[in-house]
């Protein structure tokens, strides 16, 4: 098979089963099979915890079986339970099932007290999810008043988690001024009826009272809270609040709030929550069960200690664009730093025949590291037969009587196998998992199909050897179930290529919450260079151990290295020289969890002229780091390296800002076949801070409920304050993103190339009402997607959402002759004066964008921004308009009557001052224009 047809055939594989390094969830049946919930390794033993998640899910499979009219339910459960908690007989070992892929995890908060459920997500509307986050002291039940019942609490976050829809809530925009001309409640649906008030509790004593209007947003204070009724009789929206008793539906076209500032809105085009879940590929081939399903089933797995294999390609091809020695450098290295004491470790090498070269034993010093490193191989020669190879590590299993059930295979190969599919189903049922590393352009695409039916991973090298690709690989290959702070942590990974005489001089930063296990790795390809290297204060290692035959020299630190700059300076001794240098620590605290890095693309397979999503995850434990530099580096299979700047700004394809997650569009593809990604994100003291915000993506708070005309409140949510808000010190990480693959693109230079890439879409269009004027601000897009400059702005606007949404090139146009884009990623700000007003009770000016750039390639509509044509009325109070409390009045949200309006369309001011009557003054400053007056 040709590599042509061995692209096509990979392409379709990924195609297939996109998503399924993020989940094995399957739907058969109408039945979610393959759900997994992990319990992280830093929850203490308690068995309840196990009880109350099959609690849970039991209640949310009869919810939504419910919300989603007889469709859906959870069939069978897999819980993960750690490595220390006690043996019972009712647990088993684990197969592909593993934290990576876990659905669920049960961990400690973010931040301490902050015991908020949320999801993971970071990605458009109607795309997966990453995770569900539950805390322990959620699951006991400690919350269930802020945030009711946990089954139905599961249901949102599925939602969220599984089709990709959002909340339709908001805690930053709260309240609106709706169409009804009053201040609402931010819902979903608005027949969701409750008090608007400030609540207060001090010394065991709270006071409600009424909510004042802001002078300047003319909504309500900030303090104001929606409180909902206890008893409702309205049953949307469980994206809303589903702990409400009657809320059992999500939000549909009919009683969809469109008008609400909610992320759902923006994110998902103004489109009901239904609407999106009706779209989803669930819904293709499925119809509604005629009886009701059983309750879900579940498996009891715990973790044990890691058991693998190294099966490795030492056919003839190996000798070539020296494959073997690279391979030989970076097992090492997985032996001497990455694989994790109390691991059990084989190893295999294979030609057309497969030898056992180490039987499996555990790691427990460096005795045994030493050991396996001396079964490295040192020639090459011979046929490839990579079924042979993994049948023998399966024998390697057997032979220590371990169960191939949850097992590591790390196969590296780099030549194609015809035969390597008639094995697949075998290594299917086996239990293990596949982490195929494919080293040069021409590795078996049936060894993928392996990986990805089995949970592992596809990881890729090519034969340039100046990027560090190979040792990169292998320093992904942490355990999928160890306890963060046991991993290897990756600080720095950097190679050159450079001239007799010429250094590679840079520093690395070890900060506070690593230093244990520290470990410099300094590789060359012809003669060994000069290695300096000083800590922080100065103080001079000379220490290498030196390999020469390897071509390696390594370092490891005794005990905690110390905190601060280090500097390195590496000089070559020979022309056409490629050094590298790798350096690694452990978190110096086991109960302070290390800033960690992880990168990814949006998809494992790309055509062009499709752009791909780079992403890279900035976090402490959970909680997200944000203000890092951040920049990914992809390089393609002839070497062709292309660097790009990571933005976390809420613009083009970063979905939300400040959330940790720093996000940009690839489009400089330059050849088809493999691409790895590698990314480095490094951070300083004004620079990287814990994120303060609640997450997004989570069930709705509940201030506490409204109980025959009175508030019954909930305990206060715990705030932080910038105070007390930890600053991080200097640090720098790297992470291996794993491999993806593109086709179709052009055998011709890439200048010669059409314009294929429009901008990218304006997400954050802001509009506000200043006097007669709207006032709009966005980040720029560019040129290609994000990068370069526009050519110009096409803005329209509306009276009705739908109409701007579905007939944008229909609606009035807004003259932008003297808007000049800026370059990508720069603040744009534009004002003008409404004019065309048609409909006397229009209520809302809404506002959309479109960018084109210098081919007339035009962006995707951007998000809709809306902006008031009067002052809202809040409620008024209970001695009327001007009585004791006002602004006050009605309890219900979205029932008052109209006290004051100032509407400005155009160039009409329509001022009402209240006094004993009311006298109303309307200048007309042409005799077109309309004033819209309400009393």
């Amino acid at each position: 098979m040709g590599f042509s047809r061995g692209l096509v055939y990979l392409l379709l594989l990924l195609h297939l089963l996109q998503g399924s390094d993020a989940s094995l969830v399957r739907l058969i049946d109408n039945g979610y099979e393959g759900v997994i919930i992990g319990i992280d390794p830093a929850v203490p033993e308690d068995e309840a915890i196990i009880e109350k998640i099959k609690e849970m899910v039991t209640t949310a499979s009869t919810y939504l079986f419910e919300a989603t009219e007889k469709r859906f339910f959870f069939k069978n459960v897999s819980i993960l339970i750690p490595e220390k908690w006690t043996n019972k007989p009712q647990y088993r070992r684990p197969k592909q099932e593993s934290y990576k892929h876990a659905d669920v995890k049960v961990a400690p908060p973010a931040l301490p007290g902050r015991d908020e459920p949320y999801t993971r997500q970071f990605t458009e509307c109607k795309e997966k999810a990453e995770y569900i986050h539950l805390t322990p002291d959620f699951m006991l039940g400690g919350k269930q008043s802020e945030y009711g019942d946990s089954g139905r609490l599961f249901v949102h976050e599925w939602a969220h988690l599984r089709w990709g829809v959002f909340d339709e809530y908001s805690e930053d925009q709260p309240f609106y001024s709706g169409s009804s001309k009053k201040i609402e409640a931010t819902r979903c649906s608005t027949g969701i009826t409750g008090m608007n008030r400030v609540y207060t509790c001090q010394g065991g004593s709270c006071i409600a009272r009424r909510c004042r209007t802001n002078s300047t947003t003319k909504l309500y204070e900030k303090d104001c809270r929606f409180f909902p009724d206890k008893v409702q009789s309205e049953k949307a929206s469980i994206m809303f609040m589903q702990s409400i008793d009657s809320v059992t539906e999500f939000c549909k076209e009919e009683n969809h709030n469109q008008e609400a500032p909610t992320l759902h809105n923006q994110k998902c085009d103004y489109r009901s929550t239904w609407e999106v879940i009706s779209s989803s590929e669930d819904f293709n081939n499925n119809v509604p069960m005629e009886t009701a399903p059983s309750a879900p089933t579940f498996s009891l797995l715990k973790i044990s200690e890691r058991v693998a294999c190294l099966v490795l390609d030492v056919s003839g091809s190996m000798n070539s664009a020296d494959r073997l020695n690279r391979m030989k450098q970076a097992a090492e290295y997985f032996l001497r730093q990455i694989i994790e004491n109390r691991s059990w470790v084989g190893m295999v090498h294979f030609t057309h025949e497969a030898t056992i070269k180490s039987q499996l034993i555990q790691i427990n010093s460096d005795t045994e590291r030493n050991q396996l490193v001396k079964t490295l191989p040192t020639s090459a020669g011979g046929g490839t037969s990579i079924c042979s190879g993994i049948r023998t590590a399966f024998q390697v299993f057997n032979n220590k009587d371990f169960p191939t059930d949850g097992t590591d295979i790390v196969l590296l190969s780099d030549g194609e196998d015809s035969t390597a599919k008639t094995c697949i189903n075998e290594v299917k049922d086996s239990g293990s998992i596949v982490y195929f590393i494919a080293l040069g352009p021409s590795a078996d695409t049936a060894v993928i199909n392996m990986s990805i039916l089995t949970g592992g991973k596809h990881l890729y090298a090519s034969d340039i050897a100046q990027n560090n690709g190979l040792i990169d690989v292998f320093g992904a290959l942490a355990s999928e179930n160890a306890d963060v702070t046991q991993k290897s942590i990756q600080l720095e990974s950097k190679g050159a290529l450079l001239n007799n005489g010429v250094w590679l001089n840079d520093t690395i930063v070890i900060d506070s919450t690593v230093g244990k296990d520290t470990f410099f790795l300094v590789t060359w390809k012809q003669q060994i260079p000069g290695i300096y290297l000083r800590d922080p204060t100065g103080t001079q290692f000379t220490n290498f151990t030196e390999d020469i035959a390897s071509k390696m020299a390594y370092l490891s630190v005794p005990g905690t290295a110390q905190v601060g700059i280090w500097t390195y300076n590496l000089e070559a001794k020979a022309n056409q020289e490629v050094l590298t240098i790798t350096v690694t620590s452990r978190a110096a605290n086991s109960s302070v969890p290390p800033i960690t890095v992880n990168a990814k693309m949006n998809r494992d397979a790309s055509s062009f002229p499709s752009p791909t999503i780079v992403y890279a995850e900035v976090l402490q434990g959970y909680t997200p780091i944000i203000g890092a530099r951040v920049t990914a580096i992809i390089e393609s299979n002839n070497g062709k390296t292309t660097e790009l700047e990571l933005l976390d700004n809420g613009a083009g394809a970063d979905a939300l800002k400040d959330d940790g997650v720093y996000s940009r569009y690839f489009t400089a593809y330059s050849e088809n076949g493999r691409y790895s990604l590698k990314v480095r994100a490094d951070g300083g003291t004004n620079s990287a801070r814990r994120s303060l915000r609640h997450p997004s993506s989570r069930a709705a708070y509940v201030p506490g409920w409204v109980v025959n005309g009175e508030i019954e409140g909930n305990p206060p949510r715990p705030e932080m304050t910038e105070a007390i808000q930890p600053v991080l010190e200097n640090f720098s990480r790297t992470a291996s993103g794993g491999a993806f693959v593109v086709s179709n693109v052009p055998n011709t230079p890439s200048t010669q190339w059409p314009d294929m890439f429009p901008p990218s879409q304006i997400t954050d269009l802001h509009a506000t009402l200043n006097g007669e004027e709207i006032s709009l601000t966005w980040t720029a897009p560019g040129d290609d997607f994000d990068v370069g400059r526009a050519q110009q702005y096409i803005i329209r606007t509306s009276e009705n959402i739908t109409d701007l949404r579905d007939n944008f090139d229909g609606t009035p146009q807004v003259n932008t002759t003297n808007l000049v884009p800026n370059e990508a990623n720069s603040k744009e700000t534009f004002a003008f004066k409404p004019e065309n007003i048609s409909e006397e009770n229009a209520t809302h000016i809404f506002i959309a964008v479109i960018s084109v750039d210098k081919s007339n390639l035009r962006s995707r509509l951007s998000n809709i921004a809306q902006t008031a044509l009067f002052i809202p009325q809040a409620e008024p109070g209970p001695d009327g308009p001007d009585g004791p409390g006002a602004p006050g009045g009605s309890p219900h949200s979205g029932v008052s009557v109209s006290t004051i309006v100032l509407s400005v369309v155009g160039s009409v001011v329509l001022v009402c001052i209240i006094v004993s009557a009311t006298i109303c003054i309307l200048r007309n400053r042409r005799s077109s224009s309309r004033a819209a007056t309400t009393f």
